[in-house]
């Protein structure tokens, strides 16, 4: 068996994917972000005491999703051309979905993870004076789409 991060030695490589031909691809990520009722009322009425948390988070999430090659030693450094972050308040706490596209060599699934996984991380950072215990869930790809292995939905996520 052989593994595409690996070289003959078995030391980490970047792939190289030059020869690919640039499609267009976009991944979608969810996460969650869970709070205490105090802290879903605190954001319902904005009153955190740090800001607006959902618009930091937001431009955190995109920001996150451009510098992703500086994070992930083995990553592309790629053109990210679109990023949509979303975030949805609910009883238990933020829901976060983000959207990442691009038209490269190699697709944008980190892109998206690390979106979400930031947004999350500023949610925390900005609410945990509120409640120490909040906490990150679930974050994951719900949905890719273009190269070779085409569109794949995660079973189970619309």
């Amino acid at each position: 068996m052989s593994f595409t991060h690996l070289d003959a030695a078995g030391h980490a490589r970047m792939v190289d994917v030059t020869a690919k031909q640039p499609t267009v691809r976009s991944a979608t990520a969810r996460g969650f972000v869970r709070c205490a009722p105090e802290v879903v009322a605190a954001l319902r009425d904005g009153s955190v005491p740090k800001g607006d948390v959902l618009a930091v988070a937001r431009i955190a999430g995109i920001q996150a999703a451009k510098h992703t090659p500086t994070l992930l030693p083995l990553a592309h450094v790629i053109g990210v051309h679109g990023v949509v972050v979303d975030l949805a308040v609910v009883d238990t706490g933020v829901e976060i979905e983000a959207t990442v596209r691009t038209a490269d060599r190699t697709g944008v699934e980190m892109e998206a993870l690390t979106a979400v996984s930031v947004t999350a991380l500023t949610v925390v950072d900005m609410v945990k004076s509120l409640d120490k215990g909040t906490a990150i869930d679930d974050v994951r790809i719900v949905r890719k789409e273009g190269g070779k292995s085409g569109t794949w939905t995660r079973p189970g996520e619309r």
